[in-house]
């Protein structure tokens, strides 16, 4: 039903392509759209679960879901088409999440390193889809070849495995111009530029070369690769087959991109469409082939060989460090250089020895994951259930960490240790088994490939493999179930609004991280109950299974007090059309006098943004109440509040919440009045405001009257 309701919000906006961005505050989905005059407001309003949609100036365009904001934002973000969206989290993505774990690093102070790691990661990510693709045909070459269906390394080789071959040759030959053409995008250069200049190396005319009569050719002792220099217009040329590099791309087009803005600034736009791509090619083309190619593959091979010393020399310490280090290299970004080294070792040596002990670190991630996925499923949490068991399957069948990494284990502290612990006794187990002889050289694959249960068979000797990455899961996993994966604080925490969405749903209905509100903001007041009412309150006191509280004792009146001083505003006077027109909850607004909200009676606070701008409470009379700092005043993202109370603090009347520094909000042009809302107004017969003109911290502001008692018919 969530899954629908998020569909039918994202087809009425106008579908993914539609959207810009994707935030949400305290109740509402923010959109900024390309196009907001196609949406059709009507339909919006009419899509279960929405309480209002607002138009708003230029594109923008706001979608009200009171405190089920925060699931309507997730099951969004989730749909498979919004995976091509321009969103943006308001909560805690996985960007926000990369850059918590490197804003203590390198990465966070400098610019340019982060500038240097973004264009690395961006080079690759896009393709990740293709190379996922190939390396499952390479797994399936290699089941086909272990059970000796097909000798894949037969010579000649059965024409139909050629072709089988060419199926994933294909991406990783070609592999340079993917790398060029992403490369050039992300430095906003014209990516077919880069691609072309990537191609001019790898056609046929420059591979003939290597046959021309002024071409030396020379073998390297140490890889055992043939190199060969022709002379062209007299200069020394060293050939090279770029097929599978990609340090050449990466160097060549962060060269290009200096040189292609160089030329935008020399020729005016109406020549650059001729001009530019032509001295590109003309000087990037001869400065790639003498120059920057052949130090790309040196580059490349040089390290490719001292990792293959050090593997070679000392194995153990090797198949230890790739899985220990593997954890803190991912959520930085820094892996890419070692994913790189992948491809180069198997395009020089013919085979990669990384991969195998890095199957150590994704095996225990995965193994962490399942972990949390049996302490949910004994807990009963539907949230993390769903999101442990995606990024499980994503895992074993693909070979992806990104769902497990940012979607779990960077959230809860507890998680990391345990998965280190795994990553450790994957590594020992390929470190022990090259010291008695189960592996010369340690774990190899002559095939790029995801690390999963599909492509284990491409990991020789297998045996090794499998003993490695079954530890490291199985390890894993049983820490974290054994220890937890949450702190007692948030174990209870999760428990007790499991239990709240139990008994009542809309009062649970609040993000994990704060970012959300539900509709579960509440308040008190004084109530006072008639005879008939005190009669009711008997009777209903004789069944224990339900509890009404105060407020909605039949026929009672309860007086809400102002949590903080200024002039009472009416609702509709109140300058935002979701909250003037109670579609969030009926109450009054306040401009205010003083600097500091307060509580008005005692209750629980339900949600305490961190931006300070909005609070929920629930207090003990049943009343559900949201007080909104000022209109808009999220944009501010905390600064000038100081929020003095957490989400499922207890508070008492008069105790503070947040004070604000007016100065700051005013200067930013956003309008001080605060909605004070009853949230959950539909529950009672009545809301009414309760004070005019002016108003003390204390002073009666809103009354609530609760519904009549039912009358039972007759016989």
């Amino acid at each position: 039903m969530a899954t629908e309701q998020a569909r039918q919000i994202i087809e009425t906006i106008g579908g993914p392509g539609n959207i810009k961005s994707l935030t949400h505050c305290a109740t509402r989905l923010r959109f900024e759209l390309n196009d907001a005059s196609i949406v059709d407001k009507d339909k919006m309003e009419k899509v279960e679960g929405v309480m209002g949609a607002v138009p708003q100036s230029g594109d923008r365009y706001q979608v009200v879901m009171g405190g089920a904001v925060a699931g309507a934002y997730s099951d969004i973000m989730q749909l498979p088409e919004m995976a091509k969206a321009g969103a943006s989290s308001a909560s805690k993505s996985a960007d926000d999440i990369k850059a918590e774990a490197r804003a203590g690093g390198v990465r966070g102070k400098h610019a340019w390193v982060d500038a240097f790691f973004e264009f690395l990661s961006d080079s690759f990510r896009p393709i990740l889809g293709v190379l996922l693709g190939a390396s499952l045909i390479i797994a399936f070459t290699a089941v086909l070849d272990a059970l000796k269906i097909v000798d894949f390394r037969a010579d000649p080789k059965p024409a139909s495995w050629l072709f089988v071959d060419a199926m994933w040759r294909s991406v990783f030959f070609f592999l340079p111009i993917m790398v060029a053409y992403n490369g050039a995008k992300k430095l906003k250069v014209d990516p077919w530029i880069g691609g072309a200049i990537m191609l001019a190396l790898m056609t046929p005319e420059f591979n003939a070369l290597k046959d021309s009569a002024n071409t030396v050719c020379t073998t390297n002792a140490t890889l055992g690769t043939e190199s060969c220099v022709a002379r062209i217009f007299g200069l020394p040329l060293q050939l090279n087959e770029y097929g599978g590099q990609v340090f050449v791309p990466l160097l060549m087009v962060a060269v290009l991109a200096v040189l292609y803005k160089f030329l935008q600034k020399v020729f005016p736009p109406n020549l650059q469409m001729v001009f530019v791509p032509f001295f590109c090619l003309a000087i990037m083309i001869p400065l790639t082939a003498f120059l920057i190619g052949p130090i790309g593959v040196w580059l490349g091979s040089a390290i490719g060989a001292g990792l293959a010393w050090m593997n070679t020399h000392a194995p153990f310490v090797f198949a230890l460090a790739i899985p220990m280090i593997y954890p803190f290299l991912v959520p930085l970004g820094l892996h890419w250089p070692l994913n790189a080294l992948m491809l180069i070792n198997i395009q020089a040596l013919g085979y990669d020895f990384i991969q195998g002990p890095m199957g150590a670190w994704n095996f225990a991630c995965f193994g962490a994951t399942a972990g949390v996925l049996v302490l949910a499923m004994r807990d009963k949490d539907v949230v993390m259930r769903q999101t442990a068991s995606g990024a499980l399957a994503a895992g074993l069948l693909g070979g992806i960490s990104e769902p497990s990494l940012y979607g779990i284990h960077l959230r809860f502290k507890r998680i990391y240790p345990s998965m280190l612990v795994g990553c450790f006794v994957g590594g020992l187990v390929i470190a022990v088994g090259g010291l008695v002889g189960m592996a010369d050289g340690g774990i190899k694959t002559k095939a790029f490939v995801f690390t999963s249960l599909l492509t284990i068979p491409v990991f020789n000797p297998i045996l090794l493999y499998v003993i490695a990455v079954a530890a490291a899961f199985l390890t894993a996993m049983a820490l974290v179930i054994a220890r937890g994966y949450m702190t007692k604080e948030e174990r209870a925490e999760a428990l007790a609004q499991r239990d709240e969405a139990a008994v009542d749903p809309l009062a649970a209905a609040t993000d994990t991280n704060d970012h959300a509100l539900a509709p579960a903001a509440a308040a008190t007041g004084v109530a006072a109950a008639g005879t008939a009412a005190a009669g009711t309150a008997t009777a209903v006191a004789e069944k224990p299974a339900k509890v009404v509280k105060p407020a909605m004792v039949p026929g009672t009146v309860t007086t809400i007090s102002a949590p903080l001083a200024g002039r009472v505003v009416p609702l509709s006077e109140v300058p935002d059309p979701v909250f003037s027109a109670g579609t969030v909850g009926l109450g009054v607004g306040i401009d205010p006098s003083g600097d500091t909200v307060y509580a008005p009676a005692p209750g629980k606070i339900v949600v305490a943004q961190k931006t300070g701008h909005a609070f929920g409470i629930q207090l003990d009379s049943g009343v559900e109440l949201l007080v909104h700092v000022g209109i808009d005043t999220v944009n501010l993202e905390g600064r000038g509040f100081d929020v003095k109370v957490a989400r499922g603090d207890r508070v008492e009347a008069g105790t503070p919440l947040v004070t604000f520094d007016r100065a700051i909000i005013e200067e930013a042009g956003y309008s001080l009045v605060t909605p004070v809302l009853v949230t959950n107004a539909k529950k009672f017969g009545e809301v009414t405001q309760a004070a005019q003109g002016d108003v003390q911290v204390g002073d009666e502001l809103i009354s609530t009257t609760a519904k009549p008692a039912k009358v039972e018919p007759t016989a």
